[in-house]
Order: C-alpha cells, then sequence, then structure tokens
C-alpha cells in the first residue's frame, strides 16, 4: 500500500529526505534522475542514514561508513552486513507516495 509523505518537490536532485511513513522513519533519496525509497536505519547500529552522505546511488553511514546501494538496499561495503528495506516510491502528480 502507498501512502502520501509529501509532494513531489521534496526531495532535490542528489539529496535525501526522511519522512515517517506509519512510524517508520523512510528515507527518499533523488539520484541520477529516479526517487528510490528505503529504511533510514543503517543495519549495523542503527544510525539515521539521512545524517550520511549521498554519492550518486551510494548512501554511506556517518556513524561507522557502511555503504549501501540506494536502488536495491544492498550492503556495498561493511560494517553492515544486512541489506536495508527498500520500499516503493512513486510520484502521482504532486504527490510523492511511499510504501507502508
Amino acid at each position: 500500500m502507498l501512502v502520501r509523505v509529501g509532494s513531489s518537490k521534496d526531495v532535490a536532485a542528489g539529496e535525501m529526505r526522511v519522512f515517517d511513513v506509519a512510524g517508520t522513519k523512510v528515507n527518499v533519496a533523488s539520484a541520477d534522475g529516479h526517487l528510490y525509497a528505503f529504511d533510514d536505519t543503517c543495519t549495523h547500529t542503527g544510525c539515521s542514514l539521512a545524517m550520511g552522505k549521498l554519492e550518486g546511488t551510494t548512501v554511506t553511514c556517518a556513524c561507522h561508513g557502511s555503504r549501501f546501494d540506494v536502488t536495491s538496499g544492498a550492503v556495498l561495503r561493511r560494517p553492515a552486513t544486512r541489506p536495508l528495506r527498500s520500499r516503493l516510491v512513486r510520484v502521482e502528480g504532486e504527490n510523492l507516495l511511499a510504501e507502508v
């Protein structure tokens, strides 16, 4: 199920923004002309990925340097070993929708 989390203009190109989706922090990243949504919590120690750095389609956790592919949630660099949960994200008109 998709729910409205904000406006399609809320996430600028090359940036990330965290939204509350039914009590879960979901990060939406705008990378390479596409939007990607994933749980904002690093699977290593639970740090917010919003505090990290987005480079292309890779987000680096600010706490311990784990890297994840925002397109799939896959771990690209340890110490994290578990992938992020990816979520469906869609723009409909001016609405930004994310999977619950």
